[in-house]
């Protein structure tokens, strides 16, 4: 009887799956979408562990000196593109030094950053600390699709404007559909939590380039970016790192215990934001997916065809990148190395199981993949090649940690508590 059950129970879960992915778009930009395992197409990752000229790496020194610099190399120049060095100085305004908000339980700041010499570039950054004084405390930078004030019940936070999706910038004065930021628990663990909006360093659209920072830094005469030169993924990676510079600043915030928070786009983001600054000490990628830590060569969901068609995404990574979508056999790594780049810092891949747009699984064999690097520099690993189940938190807590949600794309409710433990472990 327990058998007929068990296989009962099963056949409905793969009905329930089938059922599920037959529902989802089968084209995207022109190109068939795969749903099915048996689909995915064979594929060998690059080995993370061989130089360039065949050489093994087989420790920490030969990894940090030689294979790191090549790896990042790599990924600079063919998928995310170059950026330019931070402004100097980094000009700031603080227009809120610290009020109480929460009922008295959190501090809340605010900063105005200016990203070039001119008053044009600037983002708005808001921040709450624990009340405690003369203290200072670990930070996660949450990057947003919605302005600051739209994220947070605080009705002292300054009302910013947001760019729609025909290419206008309106003010942000009403609800956002994304989800709000529950600023008392990071208070209660002692952790700092601050948001930008991302739309203040670029939009987030085909042409956001005119009005964003990229365009601020080309040459005389330059119309367009050059094919290794920075996507708008690299343009927010470039601000958060203008942000890193003005909280290395502020004296409630310990400057070396700084983590990273993003979801879908923005997970990508963040993980090569991670990647390429260093000094973020923890990275939390949600969901993520193509172009961030999921495998582009195994063909499931969303893939390199579709996310760097001109009709879609081609202006978030350098134009190299789209050089790849019809032979990505070709492309010199994968997203297992940009996953690996993280180590020896925390990096958490959080995915949800019926996400399959952004492929769940292959964040999965991502980070198995990544893992031997990590094992290198002798850091803490998933301890199962197993696929874990929606809900199982046992590879969670590792510096190369991984968890997946019940349910689709972002992060939900349930997911926070498990950062802040996280961040507390790593951070």
């Amino acid at each position: 009887m327990r058998k007929l059950i068990f296989l009962s129970f099963t056949i409905l879960i793969f009905s329930v799956g089938i059922a599920q992915t037959e529902n989802l778009p089968k084209t995207s930009a022109g190109f068939p979408i795969n749903y099915k395992e048996d689909s995915v197409g064979n594929y060998i990752l690059p080995d993370l562990l061989t130089l360039s000229n065949g050489q093994p790496v087989k420790d920490a020194s030969t990894w940090n000196r030689t294979r790191k610099p090549e790896l990042l190399k790599m990924i600079t120049e063919n998928e995310y593109g170059k950026v330019p060095d931070a402004p100097q100085p980094l000009r700031y305004a603080v227009f809120d030094k610290g009020t109480p908000a929460f009922n008295g339980k959190a501090i809340r700041k605010q900063v105005t950053v200016y990203l070039t010499d001119t008053s044009k570039n600037k983002m708005d950054l808001l921040f709450y600390v624990p009340p405690a004084a003369n203290q200072f405390y670990p930070l996660l930078l949450i990057v947003n699709f919605a302005a600051n004030n739209q994220v947070v019940d605080d009705p002292g936070v300054k009302v910013g404007s947001i760019w729609t999706r025909e290419g206008t910038k309106v003010k942000a004065d009403q609800p956002s559909r994304f989800g709000k930021i529950d600023v008392e628990s990071f208070m209660k663990a002692g952790i700092a939590v601050a948001t930008v909006y991302y739309g203040d360093i670029e939009p987030d659209f085909k042409d956001g380039i005119k009005y964003g920072i990229r365009k601020a830094f080309m040459k005389p005469g330059q119309s367009d970016i050059e094919p290794n030169e920075w996507g708008a993924i690299s343009a927010w990676s470039w601000g958060l790192s203008r942000a890193l510079d003005y909280f290395q600043k502020d004296i409630s915030i310990d400057h070396n215990r700084i983590a990273l928070q993003g979801t879908s786009r923005l997970g990508k983001t963040v993980l090569w934001t991670g990647v390429r600054d260093p000094r973020f000490k923890l990275v939390i990628a949600s969901c993520s997916g193509e172009g961030g830590a999921a495998i582009s060569r195994r063909d499931y969901g969303e893939n390199i065809k579709h996310i760097t068609d001109t009709s879609r995404y081609y202006y978030q990574f350098a134009p190299a990148y789209h050089s790849f979508a019809s032979h990505i056999n070709d492309l010199p790594f994968d997203a297992h190395a940009l996953v690996a780049l993280m180590a020896p810092r925390a990096i958490l891949l959080q995915t949800g199981d019926t996400d399959y747009w952004s492929d769940p699984k292959g964040e999965w064999l991502s980070a198995m993949a990544a893992a031997p690097v990590f094992q290198l520099l002798g850091k803490s690993v998933p301890t199962t090649t197993q696929w874990p189940a929606a809900g199982d938190t046992t590879q969670l807590f590792n510096t190369l940690g991984y968890y997946m949600h019940k349910g689709g794309h972002g992060t939900i409710p349930a997911d926070w508590p498990l950062f802040i433990e996280y961040m507390k472990k790593f951070l």
